[in-house]
């Protein structure tokens, strides 16, 4: 299996603090409770630097250092029935994202809007990484208590401070490997 990463990452595994972008409107704002389950640097290997590599069964996300490490983040992942694995790219970076709930959960959910703008009180969080042409997303979420749990409905749930560093961190065209 050809791991060769599209584009080499520089990353510092030393820089494990949140990253803020000034001027985005609401950053200051945010949610931005910590997640339960604090990131850290790790051992890690198998995968190219750059890379982005999801355990569900961990519920974690680690992203592949040039040094033989990884930052590891608490997750949120798919309820039972709603979890996937695979490799795809990251095709869309958002900072704020608005929402519009596929029409399979409005119709489990009716009481859900058809569309939310990005902010506060937006599923979606602070960012979002759009994977492929999928329905996935790995996002912030404005529930930091999910993560660690099975509730979603596919995507991948991170804390907004935590989604907000991994946002800064990579580009459009970063591997995302789910396990």
């Amino acid at each position: 299996m050809d791991r060769r990463p599209q584009r080499q990452a520089s990353i510092d595994p030393r820089a494990v603090s949140p990253q803020f972008s000034p001027g985005i409107k609401d950053d200051s704002q945010a949610s931005l409770a910590r997640s339960p389950i604090p990131r850290s640097v790790v051992a890690f290997s198998g995968y190219d630097p750059g890379t982005i590599v999801i355990s569900t069964k961990e519920r974690r996300l680690y992203l592949v250092l040039n040094d033989g490490t990884a930052l590891k983040y608490g997750i949120g992942v798919g309820k039972q029935g709603f979890s996937w694995k695979g490799t795809q790219t990251i095709s869309r970076k958002a900072e704020w994202p608005s929402w519009t709930p596929p029409k399979e959960m409005i119709a489990r959910r009716p009481e859900l809007p058809d569309r939310m703008e990005g902010g506060l009180n937006n599923p979606l969080g602070a960012r979002a990484l759009y994977l492929g042409s999928t329905l996935y997303r790995i996002h912030g979420t404005n529930e930091p208590n999910s993560i660690g749990k099975a509730v979603s409905s596919g995507c991948i749930r991170m804390a907004n401070p935590d989604v907000m560093d991994l946002y800064g961190r990579v580009g459009v065209g970063t591997k995302v490997v789910v396990l």
